[in-house]
């Protein structure tokens, strides 16, 4: 089995006051993320890439291909509903220097299968990078589908699981693809203990949580899953719930996990997006003082 494997972060993207991207934030970020020592990054929905113009992709892509030096690879997703336009996103992003590419298949009108297969062979073929299928609900894989995929186009080898409920979806995948495609899961990774158990092979979460995510992927690696539970109860199982109350406000609460930690100058969400009502900002606020406690003042001297 060849696919990508362990703890893959999607990255936020920091915004200035004007939307523009912030770039020294990201840096920030980059940095903390790798100095927990993940198995990669990767700029997806979470990075709200499908908010970014072609231009600023190419170039925030390049950023973190620039700052990651080879040290992990930099997964890009390229999903589009049409063929054509992911296969120049895909080649734009060998061009810029991705290791892999992350695509669901096409959601605007259900695909069949003969056509989700010919849309990945196309996209393989555009750029020669090995691919993460990602099994999402507006475009759900099966696990006959994704076998199909694997045999078709050999540069899939990986697939990110999403669908709900995750954790039966790992398992059905897992016993239907083998070790012909190596299985991740997704979705915030919040079942990431029950679907390790169920044999996949690693998540990818928001990078606000890297280190906690780290954590708990050691404690599994190294058969102690009561230590990779209390990281999750304690500290990565109270964001998800938060975070995914309702809409986008996830992206609100990572960031402001990352601002939290000085990591990004603002929490700032691209429109369009509902920010939080001052009942859940309370709640926020409450969580990171919980998670990140503020330092304690310095005693003067005399």
């Amino acid at each position: 089995m060849s696919g990508l494997t362990g703890i893959v972060p999607i990255l936020l993207t920091p915004f200035r006051e004007d939307f523009s991207i912030d770039y020294a934030s990201l840096r920030r970020e980059l940095d903390h993320t790798l100095s927990a020592g993940v198995h990669g990054v990767g700029i997806a929905i979470g990075s709200e890439v499908f908010k970014l113009t072609p231009e600023e992709r190419r170039e925030l892509l390049r950023a973190v291909v620039d700052q990651v030096e080879g040290r992990v690879p930099v997964v890009m997703n390229v999903s589009a509903p049409g063929s054509e336009v992911a296969c120049q996103l895909a080649r734009e992003a060998a061009e810029a220097g991705a290791g892999r590419l992350m695509v669901w298949p096409p959601d605007f009108f259900p695909a069949s299968a003969d056509a989700v297969v010919d849309h990945l062979a196309r996209i393989a073929d555009a750029a020669g990078l090995p691919i993460i299928l990602q099994d999402v609900p507006q475009a759900p894989i099966p696990p006959g589908l994704a076998l199909r995929i694997a045999d078709a186009v050999p540069l899939v080898d990986t697939i990110k699981v999403e669908t709900q409920p995750t954790v039966l979806q790992v398992q059905a995948m897992v016993e239907a693809v083998g070790d012909r495609l190596t299985v991740l899961g997704g979705a915030g990774g919040g079942t990431l203990v029950e679907e390790h158990r169920r044999g996949a092979r690693g998540t990818m979460p928001f990078a606000s949580q890297s280190a906690d995510f780290m954590a708990a992927w050691d404690a599994l690696e190294r058969g102690d899953a009561a230590a990779a539970e209390e990281v999750l109860a304690r500290r990565i199982l109270p964001v998800s719930r938060l975070g995914f109350q309702g809409r986008d406000l996830f992206y609100h609460v990572h960031k402001a996990l990352l601002r939290r930690r000085c990591l990004f100058r603002t929490t700032l969400v691209r429109p369009p997006t509902d920010a939080p009502d001052a009942v859940t900002q309370g709640e926020i606020d409450r969580l990171l003082a919980h998670l990140s406690p503020a330092p304690a003042p310095k005693k003067e001297t005399a």
